[in-house]
């Protein structure tokens, strides 16, 4: 269940096994690929270009895209269990984990997760986000909080180039933002943006990308990782660099603000109109502590970028708090940790919304090896023939995509940015997705 990365990594290694397998990937969205979809910015061409791979393992004969179909509504674990051995969920994170400081639900206030949503053209949010804020701040320096603060940051007509429906650009275009502030509560050495991420951020020729040198400070916990992580002594040499260059002219800018942990959204008459951030310090354990000292930041909108959360199943225990399905090496246990017969997990519902897009296929692997060496005790499906789940889903109605439609979708996205000179334009109505699918 779930046709992103993880869903597609375990399905090309369950067709690479020894085993006679036919792999049916299930999918909410009309189209495939998940994460990649709908949770990579538009303009990162290289990370999209991951699409390929996939493609590849769509393509086989043995693994067969479903989409369109909603697990819990659609279908639940007991009917799925009639057409298959075993079910691995891989459903992904897509909501926000709650900020937890006061003013956290002020209008104004929102989860990256929601807007990432609205900018990916997803079609379940709203076409249109309040983006009336000359000032804005984001907190979180993990590459979630750089994507945002990077699209809020650049010109609509940047983004044309990429894959924008025009309900985004036209947004875009008229957000009078001119400052997007980024604040993490730590110091530099504990970012969690990859190097390529970063220096991302000093492509635009309409973005001046500012860090201030009272930011750089180092302890020695720091100065180790620094020495053993060559990654992220790239981030931190690309920060002194910038900590140190005198300010450009560029019309937009993007500061980033380390040692400031948010203590407060402020706001008034329900709205937002500034941050309170208290400045942090260094600890003796290698972690960061509080002063005291407190700073009041003008700005009229805050997105939060403290991580993803996955959502709760339905017929599937879940841990509220880590936000995972409970599991040994992939295998679904119940609340008294006993294993769930034939049910498997794989990806972030299984070890949580961190690492990139890789890392999936580890995950993959520990999930498929565990499916594999459970095989001989898996219980047999009541229907044998791989038409009988599409005649169940024609019977309820349920109009599914398949394989064959995501590249009639694909060709008329293809078509719709072919007269404007661009790859594609991304249709964002569920409604025309599933029409131009199964036309």
């Amino acid at each position: 269940m779930g046709a992103g990365p993880a869903g597609i990594y375990a399905a090309d290694l369950l067709d690479k096994s020894d085993a006679d397998v036919q792999v049916d990937l299930f999918e909410r969205m009309p189209a495939p690929f998940g994460l990649i979809r709908y949770g990579v910015a538009p303009d990162h061409p290289r990370i999209k270009g991951i699409v390929t791979a996939l493609h590849k393992v769509l393509d086989r004969p043995n693994i067969r895209l479903l989409g369109n179909v909603d697990y819990g509504t659609d279908l639940k674990l007991d009917e799925l269990r009639e057409f298959y051995d075993a079910v691995i969920f891989s459903t992904g994170a897509m909501a926000d984990r709650p900020l937890g400081i006061p003013g956290a639900d002020l209008d104004g206030s929102h989860g990256a997760a929601d807007f990432v949503s609205w900018y990916d053209g997803h079609p379940d949010v709203p076409r249109t986000w309040p983006l009336t804020a000359t000032s804005v701040a984001v907190l979180g320096v993990g590459n979630v909080a750089l994507d945002v603060a990077r699209i809020l940051a650049k010109t609509a007509d940047e983004l044309l180039t990429t894959d924008i429906p025009a309900n985004v650009y036209e947004g875009l275009k008229a957000s009078p933002v001119t400052d997007v502030h980024v604040f993490g509560r730590r110091g530099p050495a504990q970012a969690k943006f990859t190097p390529l991420e970063l220096r991302e951020l000093d492509h635009s020729p309409n973005v001046e990308v500012i860090v201030h040198p009272e930011d750089m400070e180092f302890d020695e916990a720091s100065i180790t990782a620094l020495r053993a992580s060559k990654q992220i002594d790239m981030v931190v040499k690309t920060l002194q660099e910038w900590a140190i260059r005198d300010e450009g002219t560029r019309p937009k800018r993007l500061h980033l603000h380390f040692f400031h942990a948010p203590a407060e959204v402020l706001g008034e008459d329900g709205r937002v109109t500034g941050l309170r951030t208290e400045r942090t310090e260094y600890d003796s354990e290698g972690g960061v502590r509080g002063t005291g000292e407190f700073h009041d930041w003008d700005v009229q909108a805050v997105y939060r970028a403290v991580g993803y959360l996955s959502s709760h199943l339905p017929e599937i225990p879940f841990d509220h708090t880590a936000g995972v399905v409970p599991n040994q090496a992939g295998r679904v246990l119940d609340l008294d940790e006993n294993q769930l017969p034939g049910v498997y997990v794989t990806g972030w519902i299984k070890r949580g919304p961190i690492g990139l897009i890789g890392h999936t296929k580890g995950d993959a692997a520990e999930t498929v090896a565990s499916l594999l060496a459970d095989a001989d005790t898996l219980a047999t499906p009541k229907h044998d023939s791989p038409d009988a789940i599409l005649d169940f889903l024609t019977g309820r109605g349920i109009p599914f995509t398949t394989w064959e439609g995501w590249g009639k979708l694909d060709a008329h996205e293809k078509s719709l940015g072919e007269p404007h000179g661009r790859e594609r334009i991304k249709v964002v109505e569920r409604d025309e997705m599933v029409r131009v699918s199964r036309d």
